[in-house]
């Protein structure tokens, strides 16, 4: 007989309610984003328990749903004892207030950015991950402070004494201007992490290594893409935004030349601004790519929709005109007679499976062809004292012929632009 009953120490995940909305010219089915953000919620740790939807043709002001669907969600939240309600769409600081004291303490009523705000604190390593993270936090709730001293700021509603040293106010004012200076230290420190990350990226522009940057859906198999291809050890989970941070890999293509490739954070529908922004310095590693390889899942029944956020997200920071090349990934995931419709629909997109490594030859030769795209074919004596540059003739460009003679080597190849620069003195007719 047990004298003693153990207590669990594991920490319950929070229930969940999802609060979408299915607009009458909207893009996304509400279910199918209800969908994302269930997958959203299990990432940051909650449980869904319930969904409540509405049709509408825009937000309703004071409480974004309407009274009458207000009133039903806090019944459902009462019924499934919901300890946070999630919302599909932004909330302003005054609809989130009133649908706080409507639905009662202690629910949580959060939208969707605060939802993956919070996913991105989790998962965040690096130290600028974690500072653009903060940045994000604190300009999401900067506009929020109000009524957090609203017992404070009553006290003036009343008259008499006290009521004229503005207690609320005050407290209130003194919130906003530390979160002020902590974003304008945070943006400081932020460019100066810029700035070294612009030192890092003019090395290897120096080095003429091609420059490869994976951009997607999250979730798509980027990550499993660069693991698969470099044998790197980047981490994979089947959750969305498992990784935050990028990460760079040099990889030597089989005709000999080098190159990196960088898989980037993922994007989603209805990315935040604020988190577009406040991600600029990771995201500029797809804007100084010299290719960007959209990688999209096929298998996921919402792929073309999912293609669309992703050419958004690069237009938002102007690296939507940078070359690009769509590779539907997860082939192996889907029926040959869907494969074939499919590459008669898209000619000029490469066909590969992270996981079986299908279509890995065509991928190759395919960014082995767009690396050389704009290659230079010069001809050159190099003297033997500069065998440095032979060698990075040899490794970024495609040497046709070589010869020895007594004052060093003459070489006829197709080099990049910049490697061409390094050989001006060298060059012959």
């Amino acid at each position: 007989m047990t004298r003693f009953s153990f207590l669990s120490t594991a920490v319950e995940p929070e229930r969940a309610v999802l609060v979408g909305v299915e607009w009458r010219d909207g893009a996304w089915p509400v279910d199918r984003s209800l969908d994302e953000l269930e997958r959203l919620a299990d990432t940051a740790g909650a449980v869904v328990v319930g969904r409540l939807t509405q049709r509408l043709d825009r937000p309703v002001p004071k409480s974004f749903i309407g009274s009458g669907k207000v009133e039903e969600l806090k019944g459902l939240v009462r019924r499934l004892d919901a300890d946070v309600v999630i919302f599909d769409e932004d909330l302003t600081p005054a609809q989130q207030s009133h649908l706080e004291r409507t639905i009662g303490e202690p629910t949580k009523i959060i939208d969707r950015t605060a939802l993956i705000l919070d996913i991105f604190g989790l998962h965040a390593t690096t130290r600028e991950g974690r500072l653009q993270v903060q940045l994000a936090q604190l300009q999401y709730l900067l506009p929020r402070l109000r009524g957090m001293w609203s017992h404070l700021a009553k006290e003036q509603t009343r008259g008499g004494i006290g009521s004229r040293f503005g207690q609320g106010e005050s407290q209130l004012e003194v919130d906003r201007r530390l979160i002020r200076n902590r974003i304008a230290a945070l943006r400081r420190e932020l460019k100066e992490l810029e700035k070294r990350r612009g030192v890092q990226a003019k090395s290897r522009i120096a080095s003429d290594s091609f420059r490869i940057a994976l951009a997607g859906y999250t979730n798509a198999g980027k990550s499993t893409f660069l693991n698969a291809l470099t044998g790197a050890s980047v981490l994979i989970e089947d959750k969305l935004f498992a990784t935050l941070d990028p990460t760079t890999r040099a990889y030597t293509l089989p005709g000999g030349r080098s190159v990196t490739i960088t898989d980037t954070v993922g994007f989603i529908q209805k990315l935040p601004h604020g988190l577009v922004e406040a991600f600029k310095s990771t995201l500029s590693e797809v804007l100084g790519a010299d290719l960007i390889l959209k990688v999209i899942d096929i298998s996921d029944d919402d792929h073309e929709r999912q293609a669309e956020a992703v050419d958004r997200v690069l237009d938002e920071i102007s690296a939507g005109e940078r070359p690009s090349v769509t590779v539907f990934n997860k082939v192996d995931l889907i029926d040959a007679n869907e494969l074939d419709t499919l590459k008669r629909r898209h000619p000029q997109a490469v066909f590969f499976s992270a996981h079986t490594k299908y279509g890995i030859d065509e991928l190759l030769e395919r960014l082995s062809a767009e690396a050389a795209a704009t290659d230079r074919l010069v001809s050159a004596d190099i003297p033997y004292r500069e065998g440095a540059l032979v060698k990075l003739v040899r490794e970024q460009g495609s040497v046709i012929s070589e010869e020895y003679h007594g004052g060093g080597v003459r070489i006829v190849a197709k080099v990049p632009e910049r490697i061409a620069g390094a050989l001006a003195r060298y060059l012959v007719e």
